[in-house]
């Protein structure tokens, strides 16, 4: 695999990470992820509410599956059900795997997923798939691999994310500092397009609060969502770079601390 994918949207390239690094990145912080990560529970369960009511999976896939979370909470909800759980990265299996929560834990691709067709009637995916170079390819896996009255319900990030972060570098150098998400449009083409019947797909703002910007560039880190961007600067970052970054930051503190805009969109499609 190349160093990038580059994606071309209305004419304009974005490049995405190489999964590799992204799959390192991530193995890496699967001891410090839970700690952190405040944002990516609001959001899971947030999607786990906009599931169809009434639901009764016999098998479930959580892809993306992380350190096992919603794998132990979907467990808990359908206690009559199998699930998989599935993650790109190795570190986080091997996090997850001892908490079960799922019948099997399995190292695989969104893009290439290894099972068998008709094989589940739910995929759960939170927060994964904006690591994904081709979205199209992610639906239909998973339309291959849901049985027809399968559910496939999804949250990712798009275009805007950490938008106060990528100003506030713009105005210190012309590096590529913060992740690139997809706009909006193109979920919405892909969507269309799938095949599958399209219930939900909207975008809500989730802003979380620092009162230092160390603390979210700490945490970031801890995430493993930290910058993976080709592009993006080698070495140390200079003090004084540091410094002014903070001082552009500081231009958007409101009462509640500095902000950080993240744009989630959640999507639910079902195979017929």
């Amino acid at each position: 695999m190349s160093e990038a994918v580059t994606v071309v949207v209305n004419g304009v390239e974005n490049e995405l990470p190489d999964k590799r690094l992204v799959a390192a990145s991530f193995s890496r912080a699967a001891a410090s992820y839970d700690a952190v990560a405040e944002l990516q529970r609001a959001v899971g369960s947030t999607l786990i509410e906009v599931l169809p009511g009434g639901m009764k999976p016999e098998r479930w896939l959580d892809l993306g599956c992380g350190t096992g979370y919603f794998s132990r909470i979907l467990a808990n909800r359908l206690p009559a059900s199998d699930g998989i759980a599935l993650d790109i990265a190795e570190g986080m299996l091997r996090h997850a795997r001892p908490q079960g929560g799922a019948c099997a834990f399995v190292a695989g691709d969104a893009e290439c997923l290894p099972v068998r067709d008709a094989s589940f009637d739910l995929i759960f995916s939170s927060l994964a798939l904006q690591w994904c170079d081709d979205f199209s390819a992610v639906l239909g896996e998973a339309g291959r691999v849901l049985r027809p009255g399968g559910v496939f319900a999804f949250s990712s990030l798009c275009a805007g994310t950490l938008q106060e972060l990528r100003d506030s570098w713009k105005s210190v150098d012309g590096f590529a500092h913060v992740n690139r998400f997809r706009p909006i449009s193109v979920y919405q083409r892909h969507c269309a397009a799938s095949g599958l019947r399209l219930e939900r797909l909207e975008v809500r703002p989730h802003v979380l609060h620092f009162s230092e910007l160390r603390q979210l560039t700490h945490e970031l880190k801890a995430l493993g969502a930290h910058n993976l961007n080709p592009g993006r600067p080698g070495g140390l970052t200079g003090r004084a770079r540091i410094r002014a970054l903070v001082d552009a930051y500081e231009q958007f503190r409101t009462p509640e601390g500095l902000p950080a805009t993240y744009r989630v969109v959640y999507g639910v499609l079902h195979k017929d």
